[in-house]
Order: structure tokens, then C-alpha cells, then sequence
């Protein structure tokens, strides 16, 4: 059934004014008479009228919208990024429109094609990085984005992303002080930027101190992977004693492979997780702080920037730190 929306006309009959009067009104203009603009007002609310953004947008060009695209919906990653994202928004009076992709790089393009078709004034968006034409495009037709938490090394565009090579250092450099020798690292599939520059700070710790002993195994992102393959390493009688996870959510899969078969940890394996979900708090994980709050905060902020005529490059870096726990 068609919702009858109530109109500015509906509410000028009602109040026996005119149409400019009305719209003086509703937008607290200040050149109408205090008394008439009170009256019309009481006559809006009592017949439940709703402003008509979208005709307003219209008008203006602008939507005050901005479309958010993130990767996966499962990981309490974004939930904290997007935090960040909304307190920026309600700062500006700004309104979000939240798509997920689930990594797949097909819903991805679909997801950036409708925002455009709502007519967001920009995108900030966590792309798979299987491929990397849809943001060739955003660059051709000149919408504002902002690239958030991953890095493109060969396209200029702006983004705000972690340091992910450091943290990779970090996590080797505290499995190695932790005096363990046969490390592991479940990765991420290495096209994209976080899982690379992980596995390639990894890597430098273990190179610096000697450690030759270490195995790096590709996954698909989620839980059940990195249980799958903890479990399979552990059937194989494949020795480790320190484990380094592409993020929080691998580190949980591990751990409950590692509960399930009976393997002690901290005192057999160690294991570093990356990210600090709230989650990893309660695990008691030793894991890589991303400050997802401020990644998000800062996003909208650079997007904002943008969408007012910034023209400016802006690729930035922010620092994470080691929470050492109980792993």
C-alpha cells in the first residue's frame, strides 16, 4: 500500500498560507512572523509531516550521505571502525548507508554501483583487493572516497590504513623472546596488502634474530579455516611452538583446535593474534592493537575533507601496539 506522504501544499490549505511560507517556516528562516511560524508548525506535527530530504538533496546537489563498504560482516573488526565512522557522521550531521561485501569482489562493484545510483557524497570503503578496477573507476568519474585499513602500493588514492609491516615485526619479535624457535603464521591470502605486509614484518624479526624454522600458510578468511588447518598441522605431528595469526579471528580458530587436542598454551605454543577485537580481551589473547576507532574516525574525516573541495593527497599510517596477555 502507497504511503501518502504530507505535503508542504497539505499544510499550507490546512494553515490557510502560502506555500513559501510553509517551507519559510520549516527551515527556521528567520523572516516570518514568530506567532504564524509557531501555528504552522503545531498544524506539521499534528498532521505527522516528514521533510522530504531526498527533494531537498535534489535542490542542493549534496545528500549529506556517505556510503560505507566493508568486507566482512562476521568480524568485529568494522564494528569498531564503523564506530569511529559514525561519530565522525553525527559530528557533520551526516548520515551512513552500510553495505557488506563478505569478500567477494563481484558484490563489491554492486555494492559501490548502488551507492552511486542514491547519490551519496562519497564512499569510504575496506576493498577485497582481488582486483582493483572498481577503484580505478571511483578515480576516472571523480567521486570522493577514502581507501580505509588496507594499502595500495601502484594507485594513488587516499587512504588511512595501519602499520601492518610493524606489527607483523612485533608478533615475531615476541614469539622469539618468548624463547620458541618453530613458528608458524596463518595468513591471509597474500594479494592482499595487510596479509603481505604482516607476513613480511614476520618475516624481518625472524630474520634479524636467525630463526630459519618457520612455515607461512595462505588461508580463506574466517574461524573455521584456521581451526580446519591447526587441526590438520597437529594430525600431521607438524612441530610448532609459536603461532602467528593473521587476526584475532584465525588466533580463536587455533585455540580452539589447540583446547580440542589437548595441547597446552601458553606453555607448549604461543600464540599472537592481530587486530585486539573486543573479543581477544576476553580469550586472554597476546595480540597486535589496531586503534579501529580512530581508523574509522579518521576515514570520515579525510572523506569530509574531500567532499567540501580538499584536493590534497592524503595517505596515512597509524601505529599499532603489542597487548601482551596470556598466550
Amino acid at each position: 500500500m502507497k504511503k501518502n506522504y504530507v505535503t508542504i501544499k497539505d499544510i499550507a490549505a490546512a494553515a490557510g498560507v502560502s506555500i513559501n511560507t510553509v517551507s519559510r517556516a520549516l527551515n527556521d528562516k528567520p523572516d516570518i512572523n514568530i506567532k504564524t511560524k509557531k501555528r504552522i508548525l503545531e498544524i506539521a506535527k499534528e498532521m505527522g509531516y516528514v521533510k522530504n530530504i531526498t527533494a531537498s538533496s535534489l535542490r542542493n546537489q549534496k545528500t549529506k550521505t556517505i556510503g560505507v563498504i566493508f568486507e566482512d560482516s562476521s568480524n568485529p573488526f568494522f564494528a569498531e571502525v564503523l564506530k569511529g565512522i559514525e561519530k565522525g557522521a553525527r559530528e557533520k550531521n551526516y548520515n551512513i548507508i552500510l553495505m557488506n561485501t563478505e569478500k567477494n569482489y563481484t558484490l563489491e562493484r554492486n555494492a559501490i554501483k548502488l551507492l552511486l545510483e542514491k547519490r551519496v557524497d562519497g564512499l569510504i570503503i575496506t576493498p577485497t583487493q582481488e582486483k582493483s578496477e572498481d577503484i580505478k573507476e571511483l578515480i576516472k568519474i571523480n567521486i570522493p572516497f577514502v581507501v580505509v585499513g588496507v594499502h595500495f602500493e601502484d594507485i594513488e588514492i587516499d587512504e588511512i590504513y595501519s602499520d601492518d609491516f610493524f606489527g607483523g615485526y612485533l608478533a615475531g619479535k615476541y614469539l622469539i623472546e618468548k624463547g620458541r624457535k618453530k613458528l608458524i603464521m596463518l595468513n591471509g591470502f597474500n594479494y592482499k596488502s595487510v596479509a603481505k605486509e604482516r607476513f613480511l614484518g614476520f618475516k624481518k624479526a625472524l630474520e634479524e634474530h636467525k630463526i630459519k624454522n618457520f612455515k607461512i600458510y595462505e588461508l580463506e578468511e574466517g574461524l573455521e579455516s584456521a581451526y580446519i588447518k591447526t587441526n590438520e598441522l597437529i594430525k600431521k605431528k607438524i612441530k610448532f611452538d609459536g603461532l602467528f595469526c593473521y587476526n584475532d579471528i584465525f588466533a580463536f580458530g587455533a585455540i580452539k583446535a589447540l583446547y580440542e587436542n589437548k595441547i597446552k598454551f601458553p606453555d607448549t605454543v604461543n600464540i599472537v593474534g592481530f587486530d585486539d577485537i573486543s573479543f581477544a580481551n576476553v580469550f586472554n589473547l597476546t595480540t597486535v592493537r589496531i586503534h579501529k576507532e580512530k581508523l574509522g574516525y579518521e576515514a570520515f574525516y579525510r572523506l569530509y575533507k574531500k567532499i567540501k573541495g580538499d584536493k590534497n593527497l592524503i595517505k596515512e599510517k597509524l601505529d599499532v601496539d603489542l597487548v601482551i596477555r596470556n598466550t
